[in-house]
Parts: C-alpha cells; structure tokens; sequence
C-alpha cells in the first residue's frame, strides 16, 4: 500500500473510532426523526377531559350562535344571567376579575365577554382564563363569528340570495405547469424544484465549511503536539496533506450515507410502532370538518411532481460538487492550518473564507426564484461559489453546456489551489514561533 492509503486508512480508521463520531452519527438521525414523527404522535394523542368555554354576551345578539354548541376541542355555555354575580354591565373589568376567577371552580376553562355589537366594534370581546388558551378554540371562534356577522351584514342589504352570489363569484384559478422536452410532457413545479435546491445547497455549505475546518483543526493538533515533526521524517508533507483532505472526506460521506439510512429506517418504524397513519396527517380539518376532496387531487399532483424530479441526476450532481467543493476548500483550509501555531491564530485567514462561503449561500438562496437570472448564472461558474450555486439551478435542468463549463473551471481551480496549499503546507508545517504575514506565505509559495 501506498504512503498516502497507509495516511487514509489510519485517519479513517481513527476517525471513525471516535466517541464523537459514532454519538453525532447514531444520535442526529434519532433527532431528525423525532422532529417529523413526534409532531405527529402529539398531534394524534386526544385529550379526554371536556373543556367548557362560558360566553357572556351583554348584548343578547349572540346568544342562539353559541348556545349548545359543541365543536371537536370544547363545548360552550351560555351565560344567560347577565346581570347577577359573574358579569354586570356597567361596571370595571378589573372590578369583576376576583367574580370570574371565582367560577373557575367549576368545568370551566375560560370567560368569552362580549361587550358590545361586535359589527360595529371589532374589539368588542375579551377572552379570559387562567391558563394559556388553545390558540385552536380562539381561532374556531374568531372564524364562527366573523362568518355569523358576514351573513347578517348581507342580509341587511336585502338583496335576495345575495350570499350565494357571492360565493359563486369567487374563483380559484390554478395552473398545472408541464415541462416540454426531447423525451416528451412531464409535470414540473418551481417550488418543489426550488425546494430541492435549497435544501441540496444548504447540506453542500453545511458540510463543505464543517468538513474542512476538521481538515484544518486537525492540521493544527498535529503541529500543536510535533506530531508532523516524526511524520514528515517518513512521508512528504504533501502526501501528509492528502491523505488527511481524503480521509476527512470519506469520513463525511461515511456519516452522510448512515445518516440517510438510519433516517428513514428509524421514521419508517417509528411511524408504524406509534400507529401513525400518514394518510390520515394528510387531512386537515377546519372547525371539526374535513377538508373538501378537491385537496386530495392537489396532493396527487404534488406526489407526481416529486416523481418528476430526476433524482439520479440530482444526486450525483450533489456528490460531485460536494467532492469538488471539499476539495477546494478542505486545502485552503490545511493550508491555513499549516500557517499557524494555534487554532485562535486561523481567524484572521478564517474571516475571507468565511466571507466568500457565506455569500455563496446567500446567493443560492436568492437564486432559487430565479435560477436562470445573471446571479445565479454567473455564481454557478464562478469556482468559489460553483459547488454552493449550481445545486439550486440542477433540479431546474441546467443546459448541459454550463454544467461542463462550471465543472471545467472547478477542476481548474481545484488543481491550481491544491498546488499552491500544498506549497504552503511543506513549509508552513514546520514553522513555529511567530505568526505569518502576506508576504512571508507568498515567499513559501516560491520556495523549490
């Protein structure tokens, strides 16, 4: 075996070994599952103890709407004596707040007051309890009221079946967007399209900056504790900087791979020892009434669109951008280690870098409204931006002539930045005592 897979297989093999990896490898999957499965396990759990909600209406107008109705998260009461112990007209709230709390003995959960017509004063009803009130009844309410007083602002205009006039007028006017190509009509959506770029960009920055600042703080340990000193005696500082970026970045993959598997096998299992139907998360319901069936065609359209997006494609471009951007940023980043004597030294090369990263993904994520626009285009070919960029404009199918553009000037660059890195590696991995300026690197790089 080779010097530099002698280098790999010790720093896969002792990276791998680590608690710190196998904690982060086997806890963050648990995590992303838990984010999607517990939601759903908390929303399906049903509480069993009835909740009464007391209106008092002082106008009398809203009486009959409230009466005896019970929807899916309470049922409310009417508070037909006005006048006598729990709330008088005429007289302060705060006056009357000891005679409420006094009725929270009772079932219950919360007072609703209404002081006024409310088609005339929107602010007319007060809401108060003792704990937190479900945002969930405050909503079904607000939306009972607000379509009771509709209906009588209508009615009062006398116009026979005015209401339903209205109701027929309205429209809701939506496109199916279809995308024309050599191999026929498929179904496309920008915003799932634009949703996959995101998120393909986000994992590449993700990855990409923390990957390589592991490529860096390892560099720096080794010279921190003369480790480079005994190594450098037996391989090149090259082969050392290396198989270092290599093994870094087979570790990475590593841990995405078994991320992914362990993801959905843990959701998968998790969905079906909690008896979590997800056709059933599928329905949303409004004041205890399913949503009308016409929702379900739209989530059909949206299953087909996701089955339109070639995911080959897309995969293997984010696994050859992510190498791409790895390893040009991974040697800056040995690079930089090299250059100092202590992690609290790298800042100040740190902060540019950062700088270029960041706005990468700045610029990623404004393009995703306009994948085709100068932004976009011209980050996506820029070698700094390119491995960030690019993956929002590849679920858009970018014209091929531009992908190989943006690859060509990636290769190029990575080659020339790995030379220059390794320049400063071979010298900078033996400098001790002081820190380096512009242009004491600059005469590393002209060092034969």
């Amino acid at each position: 075996m080779s010097k530099i897979g002698l280098i790999i297989s010790r720093e896969y093999r002792n990276r791998v070994a680590k608690k710190s990896f196998l904690l982060m490898t086997f806890l963050t999957p648990v995590l992303i599952a838990a984010l999607f499965v517990v939601p759903f396990w908390l929303a399906s759990i049903k509480d069993d103890d009835e909740k009464v909600v007391a209106v008092v209406d002082q106008t009398g107008l809203y009486v009959d709407l409230f009466d005896g109705l019970v929807c899916e998260d309470c049922s409310f009461e009417v508070i037909k004596d006005q006048g006598v112990g729990i709330w008088e007209q005429g007289i302060g709230i705060d006056s009357q707040l000891s005679n409420l709390n006094s009725q929270f003995s009772t079932d219950y959960i919360a007072f609703v007051i209404i002081g006024g017509d409310l088609s005339v004063n929107r602010n007319a009803m007060m809401i108060y309890s003792q704990k937190q009130f479900p945002s969930s009844i405050r909503r079904f309410i607000e939306s009972l009221l607000e379509d009771y007083i509709e209906g009588q602002t209508l009615a009062s205009y006398n116009i026979p079946q005015l209401k339903e006039m209205i109701e027929d007028a309205k429209v809701d006017v939506k496109a199916k967007t279809y995308k024309l190509s050599d191999e026929g009509v498929t179904t496309s959506d920008s915003d799932i399209a634009s949703i996959v770029g995101i998120l393909a960009t986000m994992l590449i920055y993700m990855f990409i900056f923390t990957s390589g600042s592991q490529v860096m703080n390892s560099v720096v340990q080794e010279k921190v504790n003369r480790i480079v000193e005994v190594m450098v005696c037996s391989v090149r500082p090259w082969e050392l900087m290396w198989g270092k970026i290599i093994a870094v970045g087979l570790t990475c993959l590593t841990q995405m791979a078994l991320w992914a598997v362990l993801t959905m096998t843990i959701v998968g299992v998790a969905m079906g020892v909690m008896g979590v139907d997800m056709s059933e998360l599928q329905e949303f319901k409004t004041a205890g009434m399913a949503v009308e069936m016409q929702d379900v065609s739209l989530m059909g359209m949206q299953l087909d669109v996701l089955a339109s997006v070639n995911w080959g494609f897309v995969v293997v471009m984010f696994l050859v951008y992510f190498v791409g951007g790895y390893l040009l940023y991974s040697s800056i980043f040995a690079a930089i280690g090299a250059s100092v004597d202590n992690e609290s030294d790298t800042g100040q090369f740190m902060t540019p870098i950062t700088l270029v990263v960041l706005f990468a993904l700045y610029a990623g994520m404004y393009s995703a409204e306009n994948p085709d626009g100068p932004l976009a285009f011209w980050c996506s070919m820029i070698p700094f931006t390119s491995p960030i960029v690019m993956m929002v404009r590849v679920p858009f199918d970018v014209p091929i002539w531009q992908l190989i553009v943006s690859l060509c000037l990636l290769s190029v660059t990575i080659v020339g930045t790995i030379w220059l890195s390794a320049k400063i590696y071979r010298v900078g991995i033996l400098m001790y005592g002081k820190k380096p300026t512009l242009k004491e690197i600059v005469k590393w790089i002209r060092y034969n």
